[in-house]
């Protein structure tokens, strides 16, 4: 959307690429890499092919004037009411299954301030991977605040850098959702989500997802003991599967459970629902 909006600052025709017709420029971008998303086609039908994306690498970055630029959502008339962007970039944790520290770097820094990509939507979807770890984070909370939009805290909050100061400003948000996660099997967060309760305004525990990290050096019974621990707090767990191809079956198990929030609810013994799923099979 950012590059959209800087050619046709420039004049530049822009639109989605198609295999037939000529193009000056094409830009191709990826996620992920070839575990996940395959390179499944060539482009043949442009002057220049300019790939970016982690996919591709952690080293290539958008141009400071292009990075700055107001994003064309025209590109996705189906999300009219959302806005999409960063505050902040970067964090320390250098966690070893994110690539965010190796990309970002290690600290995080403000990026931008929350007029650079949204003006009046309904909801702003943040994607910053670390936001309270910015030292402006209390700056950036109050503008996301005095903005009346819908928040969805997409890609997590640190729930090891809450306190007072930090919840009051988020008790002033509108929240649409807050993410945190819980990774590390062996780091036992439950003062901070207990803390975390007693201080938000947030009482509705569908808001309250937490991200719980699987297949990544956890046995199982570490993987169910976190997502019972954060059911029984009050909040919602959502398993993600590291290299979900490798991951075994009863990690997948775990992952269809909790994700679906109807059976999560009524069948209240992960025991119970595996011998029905073996059962139906």
């Amino acid at each position: 959307m950012k590059l959209s909006a800087y050619h046709k600052a420039k004049g530049d025709s822009v639109e989605w690429w198609k295999p037939e017709g000529r193009y000056d420029v094409v830009y191709k971008s990826r996620v992920f890499t070839d575990t996940y998303s395959k390179d499944a086609f060539m482009v043949e039908n442009a002057g220049k092919v300019i790939s970016g994306g982690t996919g591709y690498g952690l080293k290539e970055n958008l141009p400071d004037d292009v990075e700055h630029s107001y994003p064309d959502y025209s590109l996705y008339p189906q999300f009219p009411d959302t806005a999409y962007g960063f505050l902040s970039r970067g964090c320390p944790r250098n966690c070893g299954f994110c690539i965010v520290s190796g990309k970002e770097g290690r600290r995080s820094v403000q990026v931008a301030d929350l007029s650079e990509f949204w003006d009046g939507q309904k909801e702003i979807k943040l994607m910053d991977a670390n936001l309270l770890a910015c030292p402006e984070h209390e700056k950036l909370i109050q503008q996301l605040a005095e903005s009346r939009a819908w928040v969805d805290f997409s890609q997590g909050l640190d729930i090891r850098l809450i306190n007072p100061d930090n919840v009051s400003l988020l008790n002033q948000v509108r929240t649409k959702m807050v993410h945190f996660a819980w990774d590390n099997p062996d780091e036992d967060l439950t003062g901070y989500f207990q803390r975390f309760l007693e201080l938000t305004a947030v009482k509705d525990k569908r808001k309250r997802q937490v991200y719980v990290l699987t297949n990544y050096g956890s046995s199982h019974e570490q993987d169910l003991y976190r997502v019972e621990t954060l059911r029984d707090m009050g909040f919602s767990p959502y398993v993600m599967v590291y290299d979900r191809p490798s991951a075994p079956k009863i990690t997948r198990q775990l992952q269809r459970w909790v994700n679906n929030k109807r059976i999560f609810y009524t069948v209240k013994d992960f025991a119970d629902y595996a011998a029905g799923r073996k059962e139906a099979v």
